[in-house]
């Protein structure tokens, strides 16, 4: 949680509950509440909003930010687990460097938040004719004859900072696999709500709605093959681990 606004409405609610009055009431009716984010990720975003206006919408700029203790998690435990021997040491130095570069610390600074920083050369891709192609073969080494071993996708993940950048690298290694290709459409429609429906039909579409794309939301169109990977977006069944973010291979799209 980084939005003030959010924070605020929290504070409101709890002071409700505790009827507790806004004036002389303790922050958030006076319970202990444990709040969990990252400063170091992307800051609120608001609509053709000024800098000004972004800080100003931040957590921290709020007059309860005073009334909070702020703890810090120091320890990567995610790189830790994953090391071991010889391996502990260069891990070490890359979670140190991975936290100058949230610091803002690493490399040449060159005012207004911008730097340059140099990324060491075994994480660098050189050479390279087709990036994509590169890419996925850096991280799935020979992925065609271990597409169906899970521990070739267990622990690598391709990370893209857009959408159509996941489609392009998705469409990319889907050409690659001979299995028959399978299209899935979705079945789109607005909420039946509040008897504005005449309106809504006409303002939005079906197929308006197709081309809407969003975080958290597949696309219209999505098309799959014996033996990729695909994510769970929704909490289908967690007593069996079928969870929001949970990999699975598709193996009976023929």
């Amino acid at each position: 949680m980084t939005h003030r606004y959010c924070f605020e409405a929290l504070d409101r609610s709890l002071r409700d509950i505790m009827r507790s009055s806004d004036r002389s009431g303790k922050p958030f009716g006076g319970l202990v509440d444990v709040l969990g984010g990252v400063f170091r990720q992307i800051l609120p975003v608001i609509p053709k909003g000024s800098r000004h206006d972004i800080v100003h919408a931040s957590i921290s700029s709020s007059q309860l930010w005073n009334s909070c203790q702020v703890l810090k998690l120091t320890k990567n435990m995610r790189l830790q687990a994953n090391a071991s021997g010889s391996d502990v040491e260069e891990t070490k130095e890359f979670a140190e460097w991975i936290l100058k570069i949230g610091d803002g610390t690493a490399g040449h600074n060159l005012g207004d938040g911008e730097s340059v920083v140099a990324l060491s050369e075994d994480i660098l891709i050189r050479d390279a004719i087709n990036p994509i192609a590169a890419i996925v073969e850096n991280t799935y080494n020979d992925v065609m004859n271990n597409a169906f071993d899970p521990e070739m996708f267990k622990n690598r993940a391709i990370l893209a900072p857009t959408n159509e950048i996941v489609d392009t690298i998705n469409d990319y290694v889907m050409s690659l696999m001979s299995t028959k290709e399978r299209v899935y459409l979705s079945s789109d429609s607005i909420c039946k709500e509040d008897g504005q429906m005449d309106l809504d039909e006409q303002v939005f579409s079906v197929e308006y709605l197709n081309t809407i794309r969003c975080s958290g939301l597949p696309s219209y169109e999505i098309k799959l093959k014996e033996g990729c990977i695909i994510m769970l977006l929704r909490n289908i069944d967690p007593s069996n681990e079928l969870c929001n973010g949970t990999r699975l291979a598709d193996s009976n799209s023929t």
